[in-house]
């Protein structure tokens, strides 16, 4: 905003792309903001993850649990997320070198969940060069044929399609980023593989109308969300190893670090960013102004669907919803 607006005005910078979007609202005595209480981020970032991974949660380490003749798959998020995978993989990349594993033995899979897959550009980007150009890199593609199996079906009669040389491999790694999710409660844990990792009309139904509509299926709900029952019932089929979740801060910054057991880790996870990412307002607002993070999160109108959830939670009936969101990649 410009000072010459006058007192009255409120200035503030909205989290936008990668730039940010400065935003002037007059009347600034009717302004409220709503932001997290975020932890400060950690002062080593790939210190404390190693620290994690050494002393993890209802787990002995990492390097403990994983043997040289392993077959090791590593899942990470995809561009729609701001996981710091170019700090998060190559630290377990190291681990799994101190426990013997040989480079060879160990792939990356990209849990595209159905979206598109990322480019080599991309995928640098996430991981840095070095992590692209000396692992084999394997991305979920939903739509293709012959490249997922059945696991089992859940309790709601969905057949779980998973990519299939995720499945084949021993010991199974699953890293992501926790945030409140505006339907399957928080992201991260076992959404990892489902819906990460698996086809689309294993997908499909369990996003579907009858999942959907369901308020328990919502922000910050785990126990009794549809949704993700069947994402736990996945993880039981598919049993992975190892979790490595991690907090982030506005800036993306790492203010925890979850490892070890994948339940044990992911709940403490959970209650942590619970105590950290979530306020209370005292009442609806009439118009709520809002983005949906900034890059990557804001990449396409899809994903903004985030931030207008976020905000209707606090919008009072028949109010209004601003949302500013880049969306470079359109839809999709």
């Amino acid at each position: 905003g410009d000072p010459a607006d006058g007192p009255h005005t409120a200035c503030g910078r909205l989290a936008y792309g990668k730039t940010g979007l400065e935003i002037a609202i007059p009347d600034a005595a009717a302004v409220t903001v709503v932001e997290p209480a975020h932890a400060p981020a950690v002062p080593d970032q790939e210190a404390a993850v190693a620290a994690s991974l050494r002393r993890p949660i209802g787990s002995a380490p990492l390097a403990n649990r994983v043997r040289p003749t392993d077959t090791v798959a590593v899942v990470f998020s995809d561009l729609t997320r701001p996981t710091p995978n170019a700090i998060i993989v190559p630290v377990v990349l190291a681990e799994l070198a101190a426990a013997g594993v040989p480079r060879e033995r160990i792939t990356l899979f990209n849990s595209t969940g159905t979206h598109r897959t990322n480019t080599r550009e991309e995928l640098v980007r996430m991981l840095g060069e070095d992590v692209v150009a000396g692992c084999r890199i394997v991305q979920n593609d939903a739509r293709a044929n012959g490249q997922h199996a059945s696991v089992g079906t859940t309790t709601s009669g969905n057949e779980l399609f998973i990519q299939k040389e995720f499945l084949a491999c021993r010991f199974k790694i699953l890293t992501g980023f926790i945030e409140p999710h505006f339907f399957a409660g928080f992201s991260g844990g076992g959404k990892a593989i489902m819906p990460g990792m698996a086809r689309l009309d294993t997908v499909m139904r369990n996003h579907d109308a009858r999942a959907m509509d369901d308020p328990r299926s919502t922000w910050a709900v785990l126990d009794g969300n549809p949704m993700r029952a069947e994402v736990e019932e996945a993880v039981a089929l598919v049993r992975p190893d190892f979790l490595v979740n991690v907090a982030l801060d506005r800036d993306k910054r790492i203010t925890g670090v979850f490892s070890g057991d994948v339940a044990a880790a992911y709940r403490a996870g959970t209650e942590f960013v619970r105590g950290t990412a979530m306020v209370e307002v005292p009442s609806p607002f009439d118009i709520v102004v809002t983005s949906n993070s900034g890059y990557p999160l804001d990449l396409n109108l899809y994903q903004a669907v985030k931030g207008m959830s976020a905000a209707a939670r606090v919008v009072r009936p028949g109010g209004s919803i601003i949302v500013a969101a880049e969306c470079w990649d359109g839809v999709p």
